[in-house]
């Protein structure tokens, strides 16, 4: 059985290019797009958001045996997608109660990357790109925290430069696992 939910977790190191991939898109449209209305914002913020959780889900429960993290990579997941699943059922939150959602979230990710760092066993590539996006999640969260009424557009472009900052960086890790798999394969081919 452990065999088979490696081959699978092997299988799957693209799961984190479509989540950077969709990191990246939804960065540009709030970027290039920032008077988009809150509605049009919050149903782009929660594809995201649901992409992320349930790449963390499927993350967390195929990394049980290999990570000691696993069940916080899980926590994550389903709570990210229980905001996803929120948002797309109440579009008429306020523009408070939406950006207050998101700091939050941000936070919580990105002490949760940085706490990745120190407890899992990884590469040093990886490290640093965990390192990179936890640290700017958390700078980004604090910076929504402090000014939950800003102005509308500033928000969404921090939010869109935040996504299209650690879009790349996920496609780097997932790239750099990929790597990783493929040269334990082959060492295990040579035997």
């Amino acid at each position: 059985m452990a065999q088979v939910i490696q081959k699978t977790a092997n299988e799957l190191w693209w799961v984190g290019i479509v989540e950077g991939v969709v990191a990246i898109l939804f960065g540009i449209a709030a970027v290039f797009w920032p008077g988009l209305t809150l509605v049009t914002l919050v149903y782009l913020f929660s594809a995201f958001v649901l992409v992320w959780g349930i790449s963390n889900i499927i993350h967390g429960i195929l990394a049980m045996n290999s990570r000691s993290t696993w069940w916080l990579t899980l926590l994550f997941g389903v709570a990210t997608t229980g905001v996803g699943v929120y948002l797309v059922r109440h579009t008429d939150v306020s523009f408070k109660t939406f950006i207050l959602l998101i700091a939050f979230t941000l936070i919580i990710r990105g002490l949760f990357d940085v706490l990745r760092v120190f407890l899992d066993r990884t590469t040093a590539t990886a490290k640093v790109l965990w390192t990179i996006i936890g640290v700017a999640a958390v700078a980004v969260g604090i910076v929504l925290l402090n000014q939950p009424e800003s102005g509308g557009v500033a928000f969404v472009w921090i939010l869109g430069l935040y996504a299209l900052i650690t879009g790349p960086l996920l496609i780097a890790m997932s790239l750099d696992i990929r790597n990783e798999l493929e040269a334990i394969n082959g060492s295990r081919s040579r035997r």
